[in-house]
């Protein structure tokens, strides 16, 4: 099978690409994957996309941009992409064995994947409680009590978001110190609703349809602590203490890791795995933002983008993806 375009991915980057492609003439897949439709199939409501002045589910709204794009005659395939040949060209995609399907570009918008906790409960509460985007949701919560998970910038960033609409915030680490920079460190401790129990693990969410509390394990016999205490506990110790803490919300910051495993070698990856951007100019004139170390392969959302992370961002990848791709394309034929 040979395409003009292959899209490695079907979240909201690879869909807006897939959309672009498909209307500029070009024969166009989109390798979706086993679990397709990205982070967002994830997510119940979805209030901050343009277009939906009611909300829409997340599942709803990867739904209607995928059946944009077979509506205007893209092919999918769900199934993961487990190999990539980009040392010749038509670059080479393989789904399992002795499947091979080429193209002339590829866009790699594989997204990137939340560290969640791993704990009992938690799995089934993603969405109902549970999240890994204030940005997102912190609207729900207005009002109501929630915690953070994390010790980074990251932890502090979601704590400030949701700090302007809930009642109350507590940021639960497991460290007696954060890792987070101490610009962003202040201003936690600056915010009369924000608290921190340090030396602390989550090690059940509670709840059935709704998150109702946690279950926490604390390593110190110090417990929470304001953001106007200047005192800090020890290290962790022997002294364990088991409590549970009512909340309603779970918002889980401790990090996200991009899928980008299969590239590793073959495209430029940073250190955290992030595929890295390579911009080309002519003269002093922008030529591809998108492009990647190797030529004609570009990249889109989430898998490049550590900043960020939303679903209007990465649609906007997507389509500077596209854009580029498109460009590449029309260049080879002279």
């Amino acid at each position: 099978m040979s395409y003009d375009v292959i899209i490695i991915g079907s979240g909201p980057a690879g869909l807006t690409a897939a959309i672009y492609n498909i209307r500029a003439g070009f024969k166009v897949l989109v390798i979706a994957g086993y679990a397709w439709g990205g982070q967002l199939m994830l997510t119940t409501e979805v209030e901050n996309y343009p277009g939906f002045p009611d909300g829409i589910l997340g599942p709803d709204l990867m739904q209607k941009m995928r059946q944009q794009a077979e509506n205007l005659g893209v092919e999918f395939i769900d199934k993961d992409a487990v190999e990539i040949d980009v040392n010749k060209r038509p670059f080479k995609v393989y789904t399992g064995l002795n499947t091979q399907i080429e193209g002339r570009t590829v866009i790699i918008a594989t997204g990137a994947a939340t560290k969640w906790l791993d704990v009992p409960g938690e799995k089934e509460l993603i969405g109902k409680g549970i999240s890994s985007c204030a940005p997102c949701d912190a609207f729900f919560f207005k009002g109501k009590n929630v915690i953070v998970v994390g010790g980074g910038d990251s932890a502090m960033e979601e704590t400030l978001v949701l700090a302007r609409v809930v009642n109350s915030v507590a940021i639960i680490h497991r460290r007696h110190e954060f890792r987070a920079s101490q610009i962003m460190q202040d201003r936690v401790f600056a915010n009369a609703k924000i608290k921190v129990l340090w030396n602390t693990m989550v090690t059940e969410v509670l709840g059935k349809d709704k998150v109702t509390g946690v279950r926490l394990r604390n390593y110190s016999s110090s417990e929470a602590r304001s953001q106007n205490d200047s005192s800090r506990p020890f290290a962790s110790n022997n002294n364990t203490k088991e409590s549970e803490m009512p909340i309603d919300g779970v918002f889980v910051a401790i990090g996200h890791k991009p899928n980008s495993e299969k590239f590793i070698g073959r495209i430029d990856l940073d250190d955290k795995g992030y595929v890295i951007r390579h911009e080309q100019y002519e003269g002093k004139l922008l030529k591809y933002w998108s492009s990647t170390n190797v030529d004609g392969v570009f990249v889109a959302g989430d898998v490049h983008d550590y900043r960020y992370k939303q679903a209007v961002t990465a649609a906007g990848f997507g389509c500077i993806a596209g854009l580029d791709a498109e460009k590449w394309l029309d260049e080879q034929k002279g």
